[in-house]
């Protein structure tokens, strides 16, 4: 947390600023100082040059460095803004008030939350601090418990804080986006209040409350207002588009008086509702300042004109904008391009085979990234990346090995290749209801040192407490031991799994419930459990780069779309474009939808000279069917002409081959291969007796819709099997 938002820069030499350097637009943002001003400003269109010039012309202009204040979101880049605009000028810059919302806060109520109060010497909390907290008013509220699923402090500090962020009641709140969590509803609320008041008792103040306290003081207390606002004459604020209702708000009472406010941002890259972001802040802008003017920086310093003419269409389409057409003098005329896969390997060979081809051909490696969604729609890339030794660095969601859930089904996995893996029996045995880490410590020490640790296993002399849990352990490791296929053996896993995951993740395991289904669709694709395995474990350190820092080798980027935001690469895919991935399935309308288009432009803005779109036809559901998808709509919606279609010329073999064409449509693929069938479907009626490799001998108790049928099993109950993958035997 800043405490001093002063950022001190070092002396200059004395110089004036040349507005020649700037563009047309630019140059009328840096010289507009008086009354309101609204600069949308394009990708890549040198928005933060502007502000750097705006702060060294209010100086040179005769305004005091203490009257300008400087509102960014992260403290390095004020930091970077007010250390060039003193290579501009001169050593005034150093006295320029800059900080993020939450150093500026922290400092003026350290002088005015008396107000409110607070004395000078508050304590500002981070999340640990938080959480630490919520934990101890659990306890004293009686909100723990072995008998009670309360919330986890992690799950409750989201929901406390998301209601700060958004502007939203917290039973709104939870109704909107925790429905799993409304019988907690009442003791949630009632925890609210008791962590308000030990703050306050206690002097104490979160991240959230320095933005509300803020904002009270302005709103409340007229004569300290005054005083605020009266103390700078010239407010900027970067990155307008990002900013919440109350930091919205705190600009607003800031401007009391003068109104010399300039915002910058832009409508077309607004993405992060999900932190409390407003897109209609910057569209109500001028609604809020009627006498605002506007200025459009359009022309781009980034991407090829190729590029920005799709980019420019992708938000063509916008229900809600701000028009602006992006323009470019960088010279370039190759077409951004797209690739229709047959399934998700084939769009991972893909990708990986053309990051191949560009560094064969010159594109630096670091200059490379690919793009996606969700964290994990990278999980397939990641496994063919590995297997074809190329680096890579992963940013915005974990990889595929790296989530305790993941890890945690990984692990009974990993013992059917090791059964003398110590560390996934250890994993494992914590599952267990009462028992601890020093009893699965004696455990995994007794049963791995025997030539067959399952058996050794069976006959350890169990407590009482835990004898029941141990036994449906030691049933599921022998039949999975009676099992080969990686399919088959995932479903063993799950089906003993999930009523733990359930329990161990209580508060969150809807969220976490995706990845359990993605693996699933993952692990069909192999032969053996083996190469599984071997593919999903972490490789070890190359001696080769032994001393070398990890920063300094050369690995390309995976990252989520909102992780990219501000980065830019000479070379960008953009994967996993389906109709129902991009945009979310559950964006069916409305502002979501919007927010999702505006996620596909912020990505495909981030290329400067190649850009790659890809999608597979076909994608596995939970229930591991394979269903037909068509390509995103908003790719289907763009003009013709402004991508070209790869067409893969060999598609089985050895050297995978790809020409270009114009596009026209994305219907004409490759016949499908036809699955092999499970059981005759002629005879799975009613009554009838099959067998499962899993679950044993059971009766089919409903008729087949489609390849699915419910079968009832002695030791499992009914269970609804997809004949393709299934293995069932007919007893009858």
């Amino acid at each position: 947390m800043e405490n001093d938002p002063f950022q001190i820069v070092p002396e200059c030499r004395q110089n004036s600023v040349n507005l020649d350097e700037l563009n047309p637009s630019q140059r009328q943002a840096v010289i507009s100082t008086e009354g309101p001003l609204l600069v949308i400003a394009g990708a890549g269109s040198g928005k933060t040059r502007t502000l750097v010039y705006r702060v060294a012309y209010l100086l040179e202009s005769g305004v005091l460095p203490e009257k300008i204040l400087l509102l960014t979101f992260t403290r390095k880049a004020s930091q970077e803004m007010l250390w060039r605009a003193g290579q501009l000028l001169n050593e005034t810059c150093k006295r320029v008030v800059g900080g993020t919302f939450h150093g500026i806060a922290n400092m003026l109520l350290r002088r005015h939350g008396h107000h409110l109060g607070f004395g000078s010497s508050f304590t500002i909390i981070d999340r640990g601090d938080a959480e630490g907290i919520i934990n101890l008013l659990k306890g004293s509220l009686g909100l723990t418990g072995r008998d009670r699923q309360f919330p986890s402090k992690r799950v409750l500090i989201n929901i406390l804080s998301g209601s700060v962020n958004k502007s939203i009641a917290l039973d709104d709140l939870v109704y909107e986006q925790y429905a799993h969590l409304t019988e907690h509803l009442d003791d949630i609320v009632n925890l609210e209040k008791h962590y308000k008041e030990f703050k306050f008792n206690n002097g104490l103040m979160d991240y959230d409350d320095l933005l509300v306290n803020w904002k009270r003081i302005l709103a409340e207390v007229p004569e300290a207002q005054a005083e605020i606002a009266a103390r700078y004459s010239h407010i900027m604020v970067d990155e307008y588009q990002d900013t919440n209702l109350i930091q919205a708000d705190i600009v607003r009472l800031m401007a009391h008086g003068h109104d010399n406010v300039m915002v910058v941002g832009d409508d077309s890259q607004s993405i992060y509702s999900f932190r409390g972001a407003d897109f209609y802040n910057i569209m109500r802008f001028p609604k809020v300042f009627p006498e605002c003017q506007m200025i459009k920086l359009e022309e781009n310093y980034r991407s090829s004109q190729p590029i920005l003419e799709l980019t420019n269409d992708i938000i063509r389409n916008a229900e809600e904008k701000y028009t602006k057409t992006l323009f470019t003098k960088i010279e370039g005329d190759i077409k951004p391009r797209l690739f229709v896969a047959r399934d998700e390997r084939e769009e991972a060979v893909f990708v990986a085979e053309k990051i191949a081809d560009l560094c064969k051909n010159g594109t630096d490696i670091r200059n490379i990234a690919v793009l996606f969604r969700s964290g994990f729609h990278s999980y397939k890339l990641e496994l063919e990346l590995n297997s074809s030794a190329v680096k890579f660095e992963k940013r915005g969601g974990l990889k595929l090995t790296e989530t305790a859930h993941m890890k945690d089904v990984i692990a009974f996995l990993r013992l059917q290749v090791n059964p003398h893996d110590t560390l996934s029996w250890n994993r494992i045995l914590l599952h267990l209801d009462k028992v601890g880490p020093k009893t699965a410590r004696k455990i995994v020490d007794k049963v791995v040192e025997l030539g067959d640790p399952i058996k050794a296993l069976s006959n350890y002399p169990c407590g009482k407490a835990w004898k029941e849990g141990m036994a449906k352990l030691i049933l599921l490791l022998q039949d999975m031991a009676k099992e080969t296929a990686p399919g088959a053996l995932y479903e063993m896993v799950l089906l003993y799994y999930q009523p733990l995951f359930e329990k161990i993740y209580h508060d969150d395991y809807p969220k976490r419930q995706r990845d359990l289904d993605q693996l699933k669709a993952i692990i069909t694709d192999y032969e053996t459990l083996q190469a599984f395995v071997d593919e999903t474990t972490l490789d070890p350190p190359d001696t080769t780069n032994m001393g070398v820092d990890d920063d300094e080798q050369e690995k390309m980027i995976l990252s989520t779309i909102h992780s990219s935001k501000g980065l830019e690469w000479d070379a960008v895919f953009i994967i996993g474009l389906a109709d129902g991935r991009f945009p979310h399935s559950k964006a069916q309308f409305g502002e979501q939808w919007e927010e999702e288009r505006r996620l596909l432009y912020v990505a495909a803005t981030r290329a400067r000279k190649f850009l790659y779109f890809s999608y597979p036809r076909r994608l596995m559901t939970p229930d591991r069917q394979f269903h037909t998808v068509g390509m995103s709509p908003f790719l289907s919606e763009l003009r013709t002409g402004l991508f070209e279609r790869l067409e893969k010329e060999d598609s089985y073999g050895s050297d995978l081959l790809f020409q270009t064409k114009s596009y026209s449509s994305p219907t004409d693929l490759p016949p499908k291969k036809k699955k092999k069938k499970g059981a005759p479907l002629a005879n799975l009626r009613v009554g009838v007796r099959v067998r499962h490799p899993f679950f044993g001998e059971g009766v089919v108790s409903k008729d087949m819709e489609g390849r699915s049928v419910d079968v009832a099993f002695h030791r499992h109950g009914i269970k609804t099997l997809h004949l393709d993958y299934a293995k069932l035997t007919l007893l009858d």
